[in-house]
C-alpha cells in the first residue's frame, strides 16, 4: 500500500480532532504522513495534534497558504488534501492508488456524504457530487488527491483566502481531467445546518459566479466572513 501525506488545514477544530483520535493514529500506524497546518487557533487543536504523533506547523489563517504551507513539507509521492472534520472511506490508500495508475491519471477526488443523514443532505450531496464531475472541479470537502510532481509542476495552491480550491483545479484541468472515485467521503453538515441550507447555497454560489467574473478572492472571504455571521 502506497503512504499517503495527509494534509489537514486547521482553524479552532479541537472538538473533530479529538473525536476522531483513534481513527487519526490508525492512520498514522498504517505509515501515512499526517501534517496538520493550524492557522491560529485558540482553542486545544495544536496540543491534540502532536500529542496523536501529526506533524505540526503554525502559521496564519488562509486557506490556501495552509495548504500549500503542508505540501511543502510533505514527503510521499501522493498529496492527499483532507479536512479536519471529513472522514476518508475504508481502504482510502488503496483506491487512490488504484485511481492514479497511468500517465494520464494525475489527480482526482472522491464523492461527498454528510454526516446528516436527512434526506436533504443526500440532495445537496448528489447535486455537489454531479456538478464536481461535469465541471472538473473538487471543493475541499471532496479530499483531493494528486501526485507530487503534479503538486509541484502546477505551482499547487496560491496563497488566498477563498476558492483556492476552485482555482487550482482549473489549473489542473488543463493537463489533466479528474479521476472521479465514486466511493464517499463523509463530511460534516455544520456549516450548513447553523447557517441554514438556503442561505448556504445562495451564498456558495453567489461567491463562485462573482470570482467567475474576477472578483478578487480577498474581497470574497470578507464578504463570506461577513454573510456567514
Amino acid at each position: 500500500m502506497q503512504a499517503l501525506s495527509i494534509i489537514i488545514p486547521v482553524l479552532n477544530e479541537a472538538r473533530f480532532l479529538a473525536g476522531n483520535k483513534e481513527w487519526l493514529v490508525s492512520l498514522l500506524q498504517e505509515g501515512h504522513e499526517i501534517l496538520i497546518v493550524d492557522g491560529g487557533s485558540q482553542d486545544d487543536s495544536v496540543n491534540i495534534a502532536c500529542e496523536l504523533g501529526c506533524k505540526v506547523f503554525c502559521t496564519r489563517a488562509s486557506r490556501g497558504h495552509q495548504l500549500g504551507c503542508g505540501a511543502s513539507h510533505s514527503k510521499n509521492d501522493v498529496l492527499l488534501f483532507l479536512h479536519a472534520d471529513t472522514h476518508l472511506p475504508s481502504r482510502a490508500a488503496e483506491m487512490i492508488a488504484q485511481a492514479l495508475v497511468g500517465p494520464e491519471r494525475l489527480w482526482g477526488r472522491f464523492e461527498v456524504r454528510f454526516s446528516n443523514p436527512s434526506w436533504v443532505y443526500r440532495v445537496i450531496a448528489w447535486f455537489m457530487n454531479q456538478r464536481s464531475c461535469l465541471t472538473g472541479i473538487a471543493t475541499g470537502d471532496h479530499a483531493l488527491f494528486i501526485k507530487r510532481e503534479v503538486y509541484f509542476s502546477c505551482g499547487g495552491y496560491l496563497d488566498i483566502p477563498l476558492m483556492e480550491d476552485v482555482e487550482f483545479c482549473q489549473r489542473l484541468k488543463k493537463h489533466a481531467s479528474p479521476v472521479c472515485l465514486s466511493e464517499k467521503v463523509v463530511t460534516s453538515s455544520r456549516r450548513w445546518e447553523q447557517n441554514g441550507i438556503l442561505k448556504t447555497v445562495l451564498i456558495m454560489w453567489w461567491l463562485r459566479l462573482m470570482f467567475f467574473f474576477g472578483q478578487s478572492p480577498a474581497k470574497l472571504a470578507r464578504l463570506y466572513r461577513q454573510d456567514a455571521t
